[in-house]
């Protein structure tokens, strides 16, 4: 299986040169889209996070912001105070790109005993995107995934962990473990991967695309004699994974990875997960 193994890992190179070439130029286009559709509003801030910030304006009209790593948040930048927002169009409707905010009036101190006033709540929807974002910018992510192989032939569960972004805003280190059974091969492998976010797509969008690669550590049962759960019974092998996949904000994300220079394990592998 060699040639296939090639035709595989050269396909993925020319569909990732591809998807790196025609990212940059997006980015360009997505950045100079936002310049051109900058706005300021004034409003009162509702809530705020470490990633968002709800603002209420005179109207009764709620406007969701997002923050990008570097933005610098200024004092007092607390629910109740009085702000101005300059922002950026973003490539979804109803969530643009804070990049600066000016606090004007702090939050009013209520007298001792006094009720604060009541508020119409954001709508139903921005709060779920707001949790959605909050959610996907986590630290630290779990999740579960299944798939199947092919050559051999394997149906395989497992667990990852997302850890990032290190290095670089769009990088993160993505370690996973996957159990996969057929009908005569058992494998454990447990890969050390790295994920590149590719910039095609707004940061905090609704999907992004991104490629990766890291060692795999494989250990291999092939036979039809009884099956126990013993690693004395496994060869172990190394390799190298690499893959490209397609996640979405909600959490679930679609995977096609490749093996190379590992015996016995899957030449392909079709993998659906979700993230927590």
């Amino acid at each position: 299986m060699p040639h296939v193994s090639a035709v595989i890992v050269c396909s993925l190179l020319i569909a990732l040169t591809t998807l790196t070439t025609n990212a940059f130029a997006q980015a360009s286009t997505l950045t100079e889209q936002g310049e051109n559709n900058a706005s300021s509003i004034v409003g009162t801030v509702v809530s705020t996070s470490r990633q968002t910030m709800v603002v209420r304006t005179e109207d009764n009209q709620f406007h969701l912001f997002i923050f990008h790593a570097d933005f610098g948040r200024p004092k007092g930048l607390l629910p109740g105070a009085r702000v101005r927002v300059a922002s950026n169009a973003t490539d979804e409707a109803g969530l643009r790109l804070a990049s600066r905010v000016t606090v004007l009036e702090p939050p009013p101190t209520p007298e001792p005993g006094a009720a604060l006033p009541d508020a119409a709540p954001p709508p139903k929807e921005m709060r779920e995107l707001e949790r959605e974002i909050e959610k996907e910018m986590r630290r630290w992510q779990f999740g579960v995934r299944l798939g199947a192989g092919l050559d051999p032939e394997l149906f395989l569960i497992g667990a990852h962990a997302g850890i990032g972004p290190i290095f670089s805003r769009d990088f993160y280190f993505r370690p996973n473990v996957e159990f996969a059974f057929g009908e005569l091969t058992d494998m454990v492998a447990i890969n050390l991967e790295g994920a590149y976010r590719l910039p095609i797509t707004f940061r905090y969008g609704r999907w992004s695309s991104y490629v990766g690669a890291g060692p795999a550590f494989n250990f291999i049962h092939q036979g039809l004699e009884r099956r126990e759960i013993d690693f004395g019974n496994f060869e172990y092998d190394t390799g190298l994974n690499v893959f490209t996949g397609v996640r979405f904000r909600r959490g679930t994300f679609v995977e096609v990875k490749s093996s190379l220079w590992a015996k016995s394990v899957p030449t392909l592998r079709l993998i659906f997960g979700y993230t927590f």
